[in-house]
């Protein structure tokens, strides 16, 4: 063999060992980007899943309070009907405190409330704002 065919040959040997070494870091850096993203994929998630759990936390104690503030406001207001109608002559203070009680405990016994009113309609024949076909006129109803 000639000089020229060897040095071919190392340079091509050379050049496959490089070629290999250089496939190697680069796949080792993708797999470290790699993990590190999946890292902080998992990292995320589960921010995201106590950040969840705070919140449903928050609207559970909320709830809570809220309910204990009507029973302690119901208990004061009957509280008030019943001294009133003990200590007072005045019976158009008591009537009013009795009417009020009364009221509060007939909303308190609702199964349930009635929503917003805002989107209910104008005039008893006309549709709600949140109806599919508020506000369209009539030419434009006939189309559809």
């Amino acid at each position: 063999m000639t000089n020229l065919t060897m040095a071919a040959v190392a340079a091509l040997i050379v050049g496959i060992l490089i070629g290999i070494l250089l496939g190697r870091s680069t796949g080792q850096g993708s797999s470290l980007r790699q993990r590190r993203t999946e890292q902080q994929i998992d990292e995320l998630r589960n921010e995201y899943t106590r950040y969840q759990a705070q919140v449903n936390e928050h609207f559970m104690e909320s709830a809570h309070l809220l309910r204990r503030f009507n029973d302690s406001y119901r208990d004061v207001n009957q509280h008030m009907a019943k001294s009133a109608t003990r200590l007072c002559n005045d019976d158009e203070l008591i009537h009013e405190l009795e009417q009020n009680s009364a009221q509060r405990l007939k909303d308190d016994r609702k199964e349930g409330s009635e929503p917003p009113r805002d989107y209910a309609p104008k005039d008893p024949d006309g549709s709600g704002t949140l109806a599919e076909d508020y506000g369209l006129k009539e030419k434009a109803k006939a189309k559809a």
